[in-house]
């Protein structure tokens, strides 16, 4: 990128380096040849629209606009420089054809940033929320972001970044439903013609879940009333909840920073290539 000047320098093989980028409260002062926040808007601005293999890592730095160090422009670096290795790629789409198919994948990173934050600053113990939708398989919509609520537990965390996806999806759902009774695309009622399966890899989670509206364990009463709104959605032959093995958990770059051989398996899961 040119906004980097990066043209001398080697690409690297992913957007981030393995573990999680910190305050570095005191560290050293960014060198300042290029405008870290004017980056960081074309970085989101891509990421948002086309690259879900980079949301992690910008929305990592993106966390730093008003107060860089060098250590965030390093980072900020070294996503210019997976763009440069990879500025040929994008999105593969490879949509099927059975019905409207609409897939949720949703996962957690509970409190990652303990042992890289100060442990005496809240934001240590944030945990992460990445989620990706799919229609017929095509990604449509994702998202990573640090979540408001301490997590207590890596349920708590999972079922926390299950709900912030379901506020996108059940939307995006109706609309899809609206838009297939507009132009008659099945001669069906439109609200079964959508089938919707969210893919959750936590098995404590997964089960909270799928409780009946108006159950809960004894664990999840404090978060309840916040976060279980979305069960009354849950319907047969409308919105499933599925388990899905972490290893196809296609929302795991989006939480984490991933070592090579992980991240492009996940990638391949996610974005086709």
């Amino acid at each position: 990128m040119s906004a980097l000047n990066l043209e001398d320098r080697s690409p690297k093989e992913t957007p981030a380096e393995f573990g999680a980028l910190p305050k570095d409260i005191g560290g050293e002062t960014r060198n300042g040849t290029y405008n870290y926040a004017s980056v960081i808007g074309m970085l989101l601005y891509l990421s948002g629209h086309s690259r879900p293999d980079i949301t992690f890592a910008v929305s990592q730095c993106a966390r730093f606009t008003h107060s860089p160090t060098r250590l965030h422009e390093k980072a900020l670096e070294r996503i210019g420089l997976y763009l440069k290795k990879t500025n040929k790629q994008g999105m593969i789409f490879r949509p099927n054809h059975d019905g409207l198919q609409l897939d949720c994948y949703c996962d957690a990173d509970f409190a990652g940033l303990w042992g890289y934050e100060d442990r005496n600053d809240s934001t240590c113990v944030r945990s992460r929320t990445g989620y990706i939708f799919f229609l017929n398989e095509c990604p449509v919509l994702w998202a990573s972001k640090l979540q408001s609520d301490i997590a207590t537990s890596t349920m708590e965390a999972e079922y926390t970044a299950l709900s912030t996806a379901m506020r996108e999806l059940i939307p995006l759902r109706e609309k899809i439903i609206e838009i297939s009774k507009e132009f008659d695309l099945e001669q069906l009622d439109a609200t079964k013609i959508v089938k919707t399966t969210v893919n959750e890899d936590n098995m404590g989670c997964l089960k909270l879940a799928n409780l009946e509206p108006g159950r809960m364990t004894p664990r999840s009463k404090d978060y309840a009333v916040k976060y279980h709104w979305f069960r009354s959605h849950i319907r047969p032959k409308q919105i499933e909840i599925k388990h899905v093995d972490s290893s196809e958990q296609r929302a795991d770059l989006l939480t984490k920073a991933l070592r090579a051989i992980k991240f492009r398996e996940n990638r391949m899961l996610s974005m086709g290539w």
